[in-house]
C-alpha cells in the first residue's frame, strides 16, 4: 500500500512539472538560467574566439558589435524591404496579367520599351540594355500588342549619391497610364541602397513589377517572379563580347596558382568582415590573396596598422596575370553581395568560389550552379584553402570547361544578359512549352534552344552524341529552281532523276525561283518519291553518310571562304580555291531542319530582309547561324573542281551570280552579318572528307562511289 501511494506522488509530481514547463512562459528558462550559472561568472562578450591565440584579429570587439553595416536587425531589415516592396510574396499567378501574352501564341510574347522623355538621362550600361530589347525579335512599338513593358526611366543605380541616380521615379511612373502598380512591367537594376548600409532599396515601389537585379539576396528575392542578373561594367559589350580563356582542354587542368584575389578592402562598414579577413590564407606561394585600402578620398584618415604593408604586396602582383594563371578566383562579397569579378572569373576559366552569403546567384532558375563554382562560408574563410586542396582533376576540368560554356551561352555581352532575361519570363508565361534544365545548362545554351520547334531533345542536332541517338536515315532534298524549264535536258531535270534513285531520299521540294510560271506537273520526270536535290547518286549517298556522323553541321561539297583586309578594316569573302574554307554553299549541302526554323524565328527581321531584297547570301547567312550555334567550321566533301554553267536559253534573264553587282553583294552581306553577332563566328577549315579508297590506285570495281573518281 505504502509502495502504491509513493508512485501516486511521484507521477503527480511529474504531471505538475510537465504542466509547468510547458505553460509556465519563459519561468523555466529563469530556472534553468539559475541552476546553471555560478557565482563568479561574468557575462562574455560576442564573439567568443576559441583560437585567440592562434588568429590574429583584424578589428575590435567593439567595433564588429556596433558596425553600423549590421545595425539592423532582421525586423528591421524586413520592414525596411515591405515599405518599398508592399508586393514581397508577388508570383506569376497573382501578379502577372497572363491574357496580354496568349494573344497569338507564343508569338504574343511582346516587350514594349517606354519613350524616353525629352532630356532625359540614361546611362551607357542602361542606354545597352534598351537597344538589346529594341533589336530583339520580341520588340513591339505598339503598347496594345505588348505582353511586358520596360521603362525608359534609368533604374540601374539607385544609389542616391550617385551622379547617375535619377530622382522622383516614384511620381513619374504613377503617371504612366499604363502603370497599373507595375503588373506586367520589368524593372533592371544593377546597384540599390546607399553608405553605409546598402540595403535593397530601389527608392520607389516597384509595385507587381518583375525585378531584374544584381546582388538580389535570397531573403527578397521572389522565386519564379524575379531574375538576379549578374552585375556587369558600363565597358561590357553590346553585342558578342571576348570569347573565353579556356581555349583547350589543359592536361593537367591546374594551373600556376591554387588560389587568388586581388582587390579593394574595406575599413568600416558593410562587407569589410569578410574582406577583412582575406589576408590570412595569403601564403605568397599557390595562394595569393592582395587587398589595398587605397581607394575612396579619404582613405587616408581611416587607415589601419596593415594598410602599408597591404599596398606594397598588392603592387607586386598584376591582376590579368593572376587571372590567367589561377585555378581558382575568390570572390567575396564587396559592399553588395555581387561582384565584377564573378564574370571576370567565369571567362578567364578560373573557378569561382564564392564567400558572399545569401546572394541569389545570377539566372538561379535555370542555371546548375554547383556545375561551376565552389559556394563558401564568409563565416568559414579558413577552410576555403583545404576546400579547393581537396578536389580532383577530373573536377576541376569539369568546372573549368563549365564555367566557359555558362559565359558564352549567357554573360559574354549584355545582348545575351537581357535576351536570357526575357527568355527565363518567356519560359514562365508559356510553361507549357518551354525549355528544359538540360537545355539551359548543356551546349549551345537555352537562347539557340527555340522550344516552339520542339520540347524534345532528340529532335535538335546538337543533343545526339550526348544522347547516344543517330539522326534519321532519309533527308529532303530542296532545289532552288531560277532557270524556266524549256527542255527535258536541261541539268535541273537530269539532277531530279539522280537524286530520286538515292535509297536515303524520301521526298524532293523545289522551290521555283523563276520569272516564268513553274511547268505543269506532267512535263517534270517520273520519280520514285514525291521529288528530290543534288549532283550525282553516289555523291549524294556518301554525304549524307557524312553528316549523320556531324548533324550538327553542315556538309556540302561548294566551299568559300572568308578573311580579313586590314587595308579596307572589314571582313573580306572569296571563292578562289585555297587551302583552307569556312563556308560550304548551301546549294549543294546537308544540313539538319532545325537550322531552317532558327534561320526564320531566330535571326532578326532585318537580316531577312535583306536576304529576301537582294535574293543573295541566304547561304552565307545560313553558315554564320550553324557556325554560332557549333563554334565549328562547316564539313567538305570531295567534289570536282569545276562547274560548268549552261548558257540561258533566249530571252530570259542571266543568272545572279553572272552579275558583277552578286559579288559585291557578298561581301556585304559578310561585313553585315558580322556586324548583328557582334563577332566573326565562321569558323577555317583544312578538313575534308572522302571515301576510303578514293584515288587509291586499286580496281575501280572494288570502290563504293566510283563517280567520285572524276571529282
Amino acid at each position: 500500500m505504502q509502495a502504491r501511494k509513493k508512485y501516486v506522488l511521484l507521477g503527480l509530481f511529474a504531471c505538475c512539472w510537465l504542466l509547468l514547463f510547458y505553460w509556465g512562459g519563459g519561468v523555466q528558462v529563469r530556472l534553468l538560467r539559475l541552476l546553471t550559472r555560478h557565482r563568479g561568472d561574468v557575462p562574455r562578450p560576442w564573439p567568443n574566439w576559441t583560437d585567440r591565440t592562434f588568429l590574429p584579429r583584424y578589428a575590435h570587439l567593439d567595433e564588429l558589435q556596433t558596425d553600423p553595416g549590421t545595425a539592423e536587425s532582421p525586423r528591421q531589415r524586413r520592414q525596411a524591404w515591405s515599405g518599398v516592396y508592399r508586393d514581397s510574396r508577388c508570383r506569376m499567378e497573382t501578379c502577372f496579367d497572363f491574357s496580354r501574352c496568349r494573344r497569338r501564341g507564343r508569338d504574343g510574347f511582346r516587350v514594349y520599351v517606354y519613350p524616353s522623355e525629352k532630356n532625359e538621362r540614361a546611362s551607357e550600361s542602361y542606354k545597352k540594355i534598351l537597344t538589346s530589347i529594341a533589336e530583339s525579335r520580341y520588340y513591339t512599338s505598339d503598347p496594345r500588342e505588348a505582353c511586358l513593358f520596360v521603362l525608359g526611366i534609368d533604374t540601374l543605380d539607385r544609389d542616391q549619391l550617385s551622379g547617375q541616380f535619377v530622382p522622383n521615379v516614384d511620381e513619374r511612373i504613377r503617371g504612366y497610364p499604363l502603370w497599373n502598380d507595375g503588373r506586367n512591367h520589368l524593372i533592371f537594376n544593377l546597384y540599390s541602397g546607399t553608405w553605409p548600409n546598402y540595403t535593397e532599396d530601389l527608392g520607389f515601389n516597384i509595385g507587381q513589377a518583375i525585378l531584374a537585379k544584381a546582388s538580389l539576396n535570397t531573403e527578397h528575392f521572389r522565386p519564379g517572379f524575379d531574375v538576379s542578373i549578374p552585375l556587369f561594367s558600363k565597358e561590357h559589350p553590346q553585342k558578342g563580347g571576348e570569347r573565353g580563356w579556356l581555349v583547350r582542354n589543359t592536361v593537367p587542368p591546374r594551373r600556376k596558382y591554387l588560389l587568388m584575389f586581388k582587390g579593394k578592402r574595406y575599413l568600416t562598414g558593410i562587407g569589410s568582415d569578410t574582406r577583412n579577413a582575406l589576408h590570412h590564407i595569403h601564403n605568397g606561394k599557390d595562394i595569393v590573396s592582395l587587398t589595398t585600402c587605397r581607394h575612396g578620398k579619404d582613405w587616408e584618415k581611416h587607415k589601419d596598422a596593415r594598410c602599408d604593408h597591404d599596398n606594397l604586396e598588392y603592387e607586386r602582383f598584376d591582376y590579368q596575370e593572376l587571372l590567367h594563371n589561377s585555378t581558382f578566383c575568390l570572390v567575396p562579397r564587396g559592399r553588395r553581395l555581387g561582384s565584377f569579378r564573378f564574370l571576370e572569373s567565369l571567362q578567364a576559366a578560373c573557378i569561382p568560389v564564392l564567400l558572399s552569403n545569401g546572394w541569389e546567384l545570377p539566372f538561379s532558375d535555370v542555371i546548375q550552379w554547383n556545375q561551376a563554382v565552389i559556394e563558401g562560408d564568409e563565416r568559414l574563410l579558413l577552410q576555403v584553402p583545404s576546400t579547393v586542396r581537396a578536389v580532383g582533376n577530373e573536377r576541376v576540368l569539369a568546372l573549368r570547361q563549365r564555367t566557359q560554356m555558362l559565359w558564352e551561352a549567357y554573360f559574354s555581352s549584355v545582348d545575351k544578359i537581357v535576351l536570357t532575361t526575357l527568355e527565363i519570363i518567356k519560359d514562365r508565361v508559356f510553361s507549357h512549352i518551354s525549355r528544359n534544365k538540360y537545355m539551359w545548362n548543356s551546349l549551345p545554351g537555352g537562347l539557340l534552344v527555340l522550344p516552339e520547334y520542339s520540347t524534345h531533345l532528340a529532335h535538335f542536332p546538337f543533343y545526339y552524341l550526348g544522347l547516344g541517338v543517330s539522326p534519321g536515315q532519309e533527308f529532303t532534298a530542296v532545289i532552288h529552281a531560277v532557270s524556266p524549264l524549256v527542255s527535258q535536258s536541261q541539268p535541273i531535270m537530269k539532277l531530279l532523276q539522280v537524286v530520286s534513285k538515292s535509297k536515303y531520299c524520301s521526298q524532293i521540294i523545289i522551290l521555283w525561283n523563276s520569272e516564268k510560271p513553274p511547268p505543269h506537273r506532267g512535263k517534270w520526270p517520273p520519280t520514285p518519291v514525291p521529288l528530290t536535290v543534288t549532283d550525282g547518286r553516289r555523291k549524294v549517298n556518301f554525304a549524307f553518310l557524312v553528316w549523320r556522323s556531324f548533324p550538327e553541321r553542315i556538309v556540302g561539297y561548294p566551299p568559300r571562304s572568308h578573311f580579313w583586309d586590314p587595308l579596307k578594316h572589314a571582313w573580306g569573302y572569296t571563292s578562289k580555291w585555297t587551302n583552307d574554307y569556312s563556308i560550304v554553299l548551301t546549294g549543294a549541302a546537308f544540313y539538319h531542319r532545325y537550322y531552317h526554323y532558327l534561320f526564320s524565328h531566330y535571326l532578326p527581321p532585318s537580316l531577312r530582309a535583306l536576304v529576301d531584297r537582294t535574293s543573295n547570301c541566304e547561304d552565307i547567312l545560313m553558315n554564320f547561324l550553324v557556325s554560332s550555334v557549333t563554334h565549328l567550321p562547316p564539313i567538305k566533301v570531295a567534289q570536282r573542281k569545276q562547274y560548268k554553267e549552261l548558257p540561258n536559253p533566249q530571252g530570259t534573264k542571266s543568272a545572279p551570280w553572272a552579275n558583277p553587282e552578286h559579288f559585291n553583294q557578298r561581301q556585304e552581306c559578310v561585313n553585315t552579318f558580322a556586324s548583328w553577332f557582334g563577332y566573326m563566328p565562321l569558323v577555317h577549315s583544312q578538313f575534308r572528307l572522302d571515301p576510303v579508297l578514293f584515288k587509291d590506285q586499286v580496281s575501280v570495281l572494288r570502290k563504293k562511289y566510283k563517280d567520285l573518281e572524276r571529282a
